[in-house]
């Protein structure tokens, strides 16, 4: 039963080759049984004489995987052991380090307290000397104080040498007068060597023209907005100047005060930040002035001819109140006195208004010109809130207009009330002692009246 299964099982196998060998294979197929198993077995050995010189490569292959895992595993335990070596290296090399750094310590004392003064000492040098005006006229020193201050090195002799003459210098600098050549930035953005005079750590000008020293680019600026005319004048005659000694105007600050007059507002700014209620207040005055100069200059002309009158009383004129109400005396000497006073009150009364005249109007000016100003301080207020409400408080500059306006507003209102009030004193005053004049006239007139009828 075994050999007739092994039978039928070599013929399957013959028939898978006849279907699926390439022709050549079966070019002589077999014509009977017998030579169908001769075939097979023929290709049966064949196929074990290639699988067996496959198995003999796959062990050759095996022998030499074999022999480099063991080369690889010798060099693995090769670099263990040097990094065991390497590592007690290390470790005895840290040992000697920090005994040498131990020994450092001993040996430096109190120059590692030095090395710290000086950095620091660097550190506030280098700071310094970028904003003095000397590094105008001697560029790059405060770089050096910088790499100074960066080094981790102990500073050697030269170092601390050049450290002590730069210190000297800037000592020395700021109490000298230098002129020296430099490039300039003008207000028109140009940028010219020019002649300029540096007065210690204080003040530098090229001409009439003062300049200011900007540290981060290390040049000299004009100032966009100039000192007065007489401290113009001062720097340009002290620069001609031959005497040993002469009068200049310097800031103390070393140029904080001369950046402050750059943002100070002129007159007309400050006008301006005054707005539509801060010119109304400023027609306000004007007229004001106008017409109490007006009514000043007539009673003063006015007074000139009542005291030549009072010299002259016998001559009456008509150019002036006293001479007119004398003459209303005499037309009525042949009154009785009841008449005749009622005639001069008369014509005083008609003196009256035109002596007066404007006092009611400078009043009321002097009593709007405040209000107005509070109109201001109200109006830029509401502008302040309204630029906290869309921009919040994170940037102060948007909130200086309103704030600015209630605050000019209010300064020009008070500005313009307090002189018109005075002026209307000074106008009733006089009005006042004018008419003093009239009624004691009038009164000595009636009472030289009443003694001639007695």
């Amino acid at each position: 039963m075994v050999a007739v299964m092994q039978v039928i099982k070599q013929l399957l196998l013959a028939t898978l080759l006849y279907l699926y060998a390439p022709p050549q294979v079966f070019a002589d197929h077999p014509t009977d049984l017998d030579h169908l198993l001769q075939q097979v077995k023929q290709a049966h050995v064949r196929e074990a004489a290639i699988r067996k010189e496959r198995e003999q490569g796959f062990l050759a292959e095996n022998a030499d995987r074999k022999a480099l895992l063991e080369e690889l595993r010798g060099r693995v335990e090769q670099q263990r052991e040097r990094g065991q070596t390497l590592k007690a290296k290390f470790e005895a090399n840290e040992k000697a380090l920090q005994a040498l750094q131990a020994e450092l310590d001993a040996r430096v004392g109190n120059l590692g307290e030095l090395f710290g003064t000086v950095r620091q000492s660097a550190n506030d040098m280098q700071a310094l000397l970028k904003d003095s005006l000397v590094s105008a006229e001697f560029p790059g020193r405060a770089n050096w104080f910088d790499q100074v201050a960066k080094n981790k090195k102990l500073p050697n002799v030269t170092e601390l040498e050049r450290f002590w003459l730069l210190m000297q210098q800037e000592i020395e600098q700021s109490g000298y007068i230098s002129h020296f050549d430099v490039p300039v930035t003008g207000t028109d953005g140009l940028t010219q060597p020019k002649s300029t005079t540096r007065i210690g750590v204080f003040n530098a000008v090229s001409g009439d023209r003062y300049l200011r020293f900007l540290p981060d680019s290390n040049r000299l600026v004009e100032l966009t907005r100039q000192p007065s005319s007489h401290r113009r004048a001062l720097a340009a005659a002290f620069i001609d100047s031959q005497e040993r000694y002469t009068t200049m105007v310097i800031d103390p600050t070393r140029g904080g005060l001369l950046g402050l007059l750059v943002q100070r507002p002129t007159l007309i700014e400050r006008i301006q930040q005054g707005g539509t209620v801060g010119y109304v207040i400023i027609a306000i005055g004007i007229v004001g002035l106008l017409i109490a100069t007006l009514r000043l200059v007539y009673l003063h002309l006015t007074a000139r001819r009542v005291k030549r009158q009072l010299a002259q009383v016998d001559h009456q004129q008509a150019d002036n109140p006293l001479g007119r109400v004398l003459l209303a005396a005499g037309d009525c000497k042949n009154q009785d006195i009841e008449t005749m006073e009622s005639l001069l009150d008369e014509a005083i009364l008609r003196e009256t208004p035109a002596l007066q005249r404007g006092l009611g109007l400078i009043k009321l000016l002097a009593a709007v010109a405040p209000l107005l100003g509070l109109l201001g301080t109200v109006t830029g207020m509401i502008v302040t809130f309204q630029s906290i409400s869309l921009f919040g408080t994170g940037d102060p500059k948007l909130m200086a207009g309103g704030i600015s306006q209630a605050l000019v507003t209010t300064v020009m209102g008070l500005v313009t009330a307090i002189p018109l009030l005075f002026l209307h004193t000074l106008m009733a005053s006089r009005s006042r002692n004018l008419i003093q004049i009239l009624d004691e006239q009038s009164a000595g007139v009636i009472a030289a009246q009443a003694s001639r009828h007695d």
